[in-house]
């Protein structure tokens, strides 16, 4: 993933999120949080596979349908088969929680300049060789710092620190699927939203599960090309394209992030082919976010992004028609905010995650009175 997040270690303060390792109450509620780094006992049987023979199973989670035999863990480390059940070995076993903006999702068009509780765990289903959350999500849980979290105090963290939604980052989510699943279910029982950031690789049947209980999802559509796909994050294209139709079809908010990396999936016309095929199969009213690559993992030898390369990215975008398109990780930048199709006028205006000026009223702009699309309240 393209966000940059510290370990739960370091994270401890940044928005003063936490001066726990005890006991903590919520706002709302007389029970007590507990955060220790006790190893839980008990472990939870995955959702999602198939028994075959010999003791052998089939994770049916993501599209790697791992086939794993008795005592080892599939692709993504999180699932280990123990006498022919597998299990999630990061249930209640976070490595990051953290207080954030909306906009670092990046999320633009749900509840602007509110906070989210943003949950992580270890590893991930991908090996993007540029990935800036390495240290999580190309780890073992046995490699991390983990804590002992459960869904209810997940959810009670969130009030207490008032945040609006509960997000789930950093690393993949569908490697700590379950988890994500309770929790979710959960914070929509008490008010809150729901989101999650995903390199869009999970199977069908579990996303639409997890869909009917949440708000939207930002999804990383890391280039547009197989060859790009294959050797730079040891995946598939075709997956996370069906992924992003199902969420339109759910009727689940989504918006796009793009990093361009140079030399690597740089190349405007497949930039152009991405642009269409996003107009074509998601609308016109889908986001997409550009957003500036700097050297990180394995690729510290490739240079920052250009700003004219993301600049012409920009102009192709919105010549093709998209209507609502973005410039990250460039702070400051007149692209960070938000447009109006069509009087043009600043509806958003961003200094990188900071929102200082909303002119949005009702879903609409108060220039002209078109809708926007999004979740305003």
């Amino acid at each position: 993933m393209s966000r940059k997040v510290i370990s739960f270690v370091t994270v401890v303060g940044v928005m003063a999120v936490f001066a726990i390792l005890a006991m903590r109450r919520t706002h709302d509620s007389n029970r007590e949080v507990t955060i220790t780094q006790a190893t839980p006992k008990k472990l939870f049987e995955a959702r999602y596979y198939e028994k075959l023979e010999d003791n052998t199973v089939r994770c049916a989670l993501c599209f790697r349908r791992c086939i794993i035999p008795e005592g080892k863990r599939g692709f993504c480390r999180n699932r280990e088969n123990r006498d022919g059940k597998l299990y999630t070995l990061v249930y209640n076993r976070p490595c990051a929680l953290q207080v954030d903006p909306i906009e670092k999702e990046p999320m633009y068009h749900i509840l602007p300049g509110t906070k989210i509780f943003c949950t992580g765990t270890a590893s991930c289903n991908f090996r993007c060789r540029h990935c800036h959350n390495w240290h999580m999500s190309q780890r073992s849980i046995e490699e991390l710092q983990n804590y002992y979290v459960t869904p209810p105090e997940v959810v009670d963290l969130a009030i207490k620190y008032g945040c609006k939604t509960v997000s789930f980052t950093y690393n993949e989510p569908t490697v700590f699927f379950e988890y994500m699943y309770d929790i979710v279910k959960l914070a929509k029982e008490r008010g809150l939203k729901a989101i999650f950031h995903t390199n869009g690789s999970i199977n069908p049947e579990p996303l639409r599960d997890i869909l009917k209980y949440v708000d939207g999802v930002t999804v990383d559509l890391k280039g547009f090309t197989e060859k790009f796909y294959s050797e730079v994050s040891s995946a598939e294209l075709n997956h996370v394209l069906n992924t992003l139709k199902i969420i339109k079809e759910e009727g689940v908010w989504l918006e796009l992030v793009n990093l361009i990396i140079p030399t690597l999936n740089d190349n405007m016309d497949d930039i152009r082919r991405m642009c269409e095929w996003i107009r074509d199969n998601l609308g016109k009213e889908t986001p997409l976010h550009f957003s500036r690559f700097s050297p990180a993992y394995k690729l510290t030898r490739l240079p920052y992004t250009p700003l004219e390369t993301i600049e012409k990215a920009y102009r192709i975008a919105r010549d093709v028609g998209l209507e609502y398109v973005t410039i990250g990780n460039v702070p400051g930048h007149k692209y960070n905010s938000t447009f109006c199709p069509k009087c043009e006028r600043r509806l958003i205006y961003r200094i990188h995650f900071e929102v200082l000026e909303n002119n949005i009223e009702d879903g609409k702009c108060k220039y002209c009175g078109h809708k926007i699309p999004g979740i305003w309240k």
